[in-house]
């Protein structure tokens, strides 16, 4: 029998700093390592880390396979052995102006035990 387990969604990890400023403009490479740090911070708010996740979304804007394989190799980086299903999508925009990666994941972490 397994534990009580808790689901945790995060959306739109963007490549913007702490004081939210984008970064890396017309980077993919830089923007997509701000980004998975970004999610690495939100998972590690909710208690959670990437080996966590179970399922990821990374968004890309180009129609380019090099910029999309670019982005994948940093998240599989930030990823390392932990082989979550993943999509990666190449996309004609994103949310912000000059935004081009952003990420979504959801991961399962125990419940936290009642004392």
């Amino acid at each position: 029998m397994t534990g009580a387990q808790q689901t945790i969604f995060t959306a739109g990890a963007c490549p913007l700093d702490a004081e939210g400023h984008k970064v890396a403009v017309n980077d993919y490479i830089g923007q997509a390592h701000q980004v998975m740090a970004n999610l690495v911070t939100a998972m590690r708010a909710a208690g959670a880390d990437l080996s966590d996740v179970v399922k990821s979304t990374v968004y890309a804007a180009s129609s380019q396979r090099i910029d999309l394989v670019a982005v994948w190799d940093v998240v599989q980086d930030a990823f390392g052995d932990h082989q979550a299903p993943s999509t990666l999508l190449g996309v004609s925009v994103l949310g912000w102006p000059d935004q081009l990666v952003e990420a979504e994941a959801i991961a399962v972490i125990p419940e936290p035990s009642m004392q």
